[in-house]
């Protein structure tokens, strides 16, 4: 039997559900803010932004650092950004010889350095891989931010992140929907902050 046609209220549903989000995230702007200005601070003294997640967050992760490292909206000297989700060699190496919960927290261990920032990006706060990435970039002395859903899960929990935007709401999509608008505002932001950067 066909399926009927799509009803236009169930469209109209989601979108509105995805403005109501975005209008209780008004409340963590200064979280955002926050954010902005210690990943400017790290990448004004040669640092970089260490982005990381699974599945949608980790394409969050890479969309962030390509605004930055490639550029957002105006012509200006690339920033330093890096996904860590993107080496497949190194995931699957490490992920075999370590286990999954590894393959985040191995490759900041090699790569990152005192003044880097890591992002870790969890809709839920819980992925374990994620959670045990932010442990030692907390162990390293990094600064550490978080993107989770309303929860904070054990991102939250732990104490893990120096500043972590916890999206009120407990659906992916939209929690997804408002990280990526802060990853924008964040990119924007950065963009005019560094512009003139030498």
């Amino acid at each position: 039997m066909p399926r009927p046609p799509l009803d236009v209220s169930f469209v109209r549903r989601n979108i509105q559900s995805s403005i109501d989000v975005k209008e209780a995230l008004l409340e963590q702007a200064e979280v955002i803010a926050a954010m902005a200005r210690a990943v400017a601070e790290a990448l004004r003294h040669g640092g970089a932004l260490l982005a990381f997640g699974n599945g949608g967050s980790a394409a969050d992760a890479q969309h962030i650092a390509a605004e930055l490292s490639g550029r957002f909206e105006k012509e200006r000297p690339p920033l330093s950004a890096e996904a860590l989700t993107v080496n497949s060699s190194a995931l699957t190496a490490i992920g075999n010889d370590y286990g999954f919960e590894r393959i985040f927290a191995r490759q900041l261990e090699g790569r990152a350095r005192p003044r880097d920032i890591a992002l870790g990006i969890s809709t839920s706060g819980n992925s374990a891989n994620v959670v045990e990435a932010l442990r030692v970039a907390r162990r390293m002395g990094l600064i550490t931010l978080g993107m989770t859903g309303a929860s904070g899960g054990r991102m939250e929990e732990e104490k893990l992140c120096d500043h972590l935007l916890k999206v009120p709401s407990d659906d992916t999509a939209r929690i997804q929907e408002a990280h990526i608008l802060a990853g924008h505002i964040l990119c924007a932001w950065l963009e005019g902050e560094l512009e003139d950067r030498s």
